[in-house]
């Protein structure tokens, strides 16, 4: 069973920056493209980013682009989410994931970890 575990979140003032990590279990880092996503409150969750295992290849949500930065570590099976610029309405849990196959955005497995809460005071 593959297992994720999100760390990084916190509370930081509208502007500020946090760094969220994602620690995989098996080798899932380096064979399937990973992705975080994030829950707010009342909402349903919703894509943030993605990189590819194969050439580091990104793709973002319109609402993060410019401020976010997903990267990973293979060796030590951790992806990260740098998060600039940070905005109330970043406000969610996130979670991080791998990517179905073939799709940029839609999560692959279930159930999710625990997720990570972020909160951005205006």
């Amino acid at each position: 069973q593959v297992q994720l575990v999100e760390s990084g979140g916190g509370l930081v003032q509208t502007g500020g920056s946090l760094r969220l990590s994602c620690a995989a279990s098996g080798r899932i880092v380096s064979n399937y493209r990973m992705g975080w996503f994030r829950q707010a409150p009342g909402k349903e969750r919703e894509f943030v980013a993605s990189i590819s295992w194969r050439d580091d290849n990104t793709y973002y949500a319109d609402s993060v682009k410019g401020r976010f930065t997903i990267s990973r570590d293979s060796a030590k099976n951790t992806v990260y989410l740098q998060m600039n610029s940070l905005k109330p309405e970043d406000t969610a849990v996130y979670y991080c994931n791998a990517v179905l196959p073939g799709s940029l955005s839609q999560p692959a497995f279930a159930p999710w970890g625990q997720g990570t809460q972020v909160t951005v005071s205006s």
